[in-house]
């Protein structure tokens, strides 16, 4: 048995913050996994943001080690505030509407207004606490650590601009039935004693009421009739390297949304087209090319059977994600077993 000397330096070893942690992202499938060994949370429409606290100094950060901190500078004060503790976290800054609940281009409104009087970020993993990595820890363990920090820091103010997220274990069928009949965009199942696993695994899945991800941008129409700015936007996502079309999306938009995205469009128009398999004859009549620069969040009921979107309508700008990471996400089946898991890992980024 080791000694009590021993035992004493294991557990006071310390290990200074990291500056950036890879995050752990799901996985899409196509139902919710049963059994007590998954967690489960509300899947939030909002920015992806780790933030770390050192020295009394608080930093936000996009998955891609972006700094975002001069976006967010209301919640930036709140963070700070949790000193002396050094930490790293990972969580979801969102915007809520009237009806408490999450609204993407509300945040988008907010973070163009510089305005956080709406903002809350939820936290739902602590990775790094006052020198301890807590990355090969248990996420139930983790999770269970960010809530002794987060409670008595919640009480600082009415309404609390850093929340802890809730999680559900064994109950992921009832929760995602809720999260769809209260319009959210659906939850996320977590392998609950799992250590944190940077990149894209199955150890996370993500289930969704509605069917959403991103898409790049390759061109537009101009307004017609009653429509200021533009008419629709061509959308592609990636296959390897070749940029494919899937479609265009004219709804959704609002008058600042268009004025605001033709600005930025008329800025990267190119002469030709990116896509592999452009739009031609009528549909290309009259259409504006781009550079694939730009990253947008489309909603959509399906695709048609030569991949293109049905019914889609436009939610935002994502500028948290590269162009070239966009792909057409496809659910899985939910994995059957660990073992199972473990040999259809993935190691996209």
């Amino acid at each position: 048995m080791p000694s009590k000397r021993l035992r004493r330096n294991q557990t006071t070893k310390r290990t200074p913050l990291p500056k950036f942690i890879q995050p752990q992202l799901a996985t899409l499938v196509n139902s919710v996994p049963p059994g007590d060994e998954w967690l489960h949370e509300i899947k939030f429409d909002g920015y992806r943001i780790l933030c770390r606290v050192e020295d009394g100094k608080a930093r936000f950060l996009t998955r891609e080690a972006q700094d975002w901190t001069h976006r967010f500078s209301g919640l930036l004060k709140i963070a700070e505030e949790l000193s002396p503790h050094q930490l790293f976290f990972d969580g979801e800054i969102v915007a809520l509407d009237a009806n408490g609940v999450n609204d993407f281009q509300l945040l988008q409104n907010s973070l163009k207004q510089n305005s956080s009087a709406n903002l809350v970020y939820y936290i739902f993993d602590l990775l790094h606490l006052d020198g301890r990595d807590l990355t090969s820890k248990p996420l139930v363990a983790r999770k269970e650590e960010l809530k002794n920090i987060l409670p008595a820091h919640g009480r600082l103010r009415t309404g609390p601009a850093l929340r802890c997220s809730e999680h559900w274990i064994g109950r992921g069928e009832e929760l995602f039935h809720k999260a769809c009949t209260m319009g959210l965009e659906g939850i996320v199942s977590k392998r609950k004693n799992e250590p944190h696993r940077s990149g894209r695994g199955k150890d996370w899945l993500k289930i969704k009421c509605v069917k959403s991800q991103e898409f790049v941008i390759g061109g537009f129409t101009d307004p017609a009739g009653s429509r200021a700015s533009l008419g629709a936007l061509l959308l592609g996502v990636y296959d390897n390297e070749n940029f494919r079309y899937a479609g265009r999306v004219g709804t959704g938009f609002n008058i600042k949304t268009l004025a605001d995205l033709r600005a930025r469009l008329d800025r990267i128009e190119s002469s030709s087209s990116s896509f592999v398999n452009s739009p031609r004859g009528a549909d290309a009549k009259g259409v504006h090319w781009v550079k694939p620069d730009l990253v947008c969040e489309i909603a959509f009921t399906g695709w048609t059977s030569d991949g293109l979107l049905r019914h889609p309508s436009f939610k935002g700008l994502r500028e948290d994600k590269p162009a070239g990471q966009v792909k057409r996400e496809i659910a899985a089946p939910i994995p059957n077993s660990r073992a199972n898991q473990v040999a259809n890992r993935t190691s996209e980024r």
